[in-house]
């Protein structure tokens, strides 16, 4: 198990090396120009070349990775352009607030997607088993915004049982995270229908039938436990999504995320920080990639990592 988590970590290396240096070419290969954008409109030429200069981006595309790579590995993601801050900060001011969001729509992905899954799969080729996947079509389809919306209309502003949004408590977290899981919750209700058809009809299940065993405890024992893999693979795929920020769900409900500040970054095309988001999101995406593998052994004893 150590050796293969050092080699995953070697790959990671890699891929945040990779991941650096294509950003970076894409980002100046935009017809944008960030000395301008932050000058304004009205600025004279002689301004806007100053302030090139001042950020370093007079000179060639080489030199400017190789100095933010550099800075990159004594730990300094540079400093925004437009608010004169350090990236670091202005991502920590930030990663809390992600974060929970980030395991709020996870959870609520979960309770939503499993059991739906379970009671479909259970209920193979009946009413309710298209109703669940017709409900799961739906959730998945409809645009987070339009759900947003709806969410705040009828349960904070109808019904005001929720705050209108803002940032702070559990209260306010509930229908943001709620709002991730709709969606989520239809794709993992899918797979886990399909990881659940594809299992009962295997060998040791029957075996386990075969042996007496009463049909809940070969279902819960045997069966959910295999039929998880695909879903943990998935929940390490939405770690890395939701901490590199939710754009969307952050701005209809006031979150005061990474993606808000992606977004602001791009307008203005800030480089530093847009960069330091891109390496968050691919930290994290490897990490939730990594320890989706690592609860594998775990969730079935018969896989091993040599």
């Amino acid at each position: 198990m150590a050796t293969y988590v050092i080699r995953r970590l070697l790959q990671a290396v890699v891929i945040l090396a990779g991941v650096t240096m294509i950003t970076f070419a894409l980002l100046y290969v935009l017809p944008a120009d960030p000395a301008r954008m932050i000058a304004g409109r009205s600025a004279t030429t002689e301004s806007v070349a100053r302030i090139r200069t001042e950020l370093g981006l007079d000179q060639p595309l080489p030199v400017q990775y190789a100095q933010y790579v550099r800075r990159l590995l004594h730990g300094d993601l540079g400093r925004s352009y437009a608010q004169k801050v350090q990236t670091a900060d202005l991502l920590r001011s930030r990663i809390a607030a992600t974060f929970w969001l980030m395991v709020g729509g996870i959870c609520f992905e979960l309770l939503i997607g499993i059991p739906a899954g379970l009671f479909a799969a259970a209920r193979r080729r009946t009413g309710v088993d298209r109703a669940v996947m017709v409900g799961a079509f739906l959730g998945v389809s409809a645009p987070q915004f339009v759900v947003g919306l709806l969410l705040l209309y009828t349960l904070a502003y109808r019904w005001p049982v929720f705050p209108l949004g803002g940032y702070g408590s559990v209260a306010h977290l509930i229908l943001p995270a709620f709002t991730l899981g709709i969606a989520g919750g239809g794709w993992y209700a899918r797979v886990m229908r399909s990881s659940m058809l594809e299992v009962i009809h295997q060998d040791y299940v029957r075996t386990a039938r075969a042996k007496g065993l009463s049909e809940p405890r070969v279902i819960w024992k045997h069966a959910v436990r295999n039929a998880l893999l695909p879903v943990v693979s998935m929940v390490g795929l939405d770690i890395g999504t939701f901490m590199g920020g939710l754009v969307v769900v952050e701005s209809v409900f006031g979150w005061p995320g990474i993606g808000q500040l992606a977004w602001q970054a791009i307008q203005i095309v800030d480089i530093p920080v847009i960069m330091g988001v891109v390496f968050i999101s691919a930290i994290a995406i490897i990490g939730g990639n990594l320890l989706a593998d690592l609860l594998y052994p775990w969730l079935d004893p018969k896989i091993r990592y040599g």
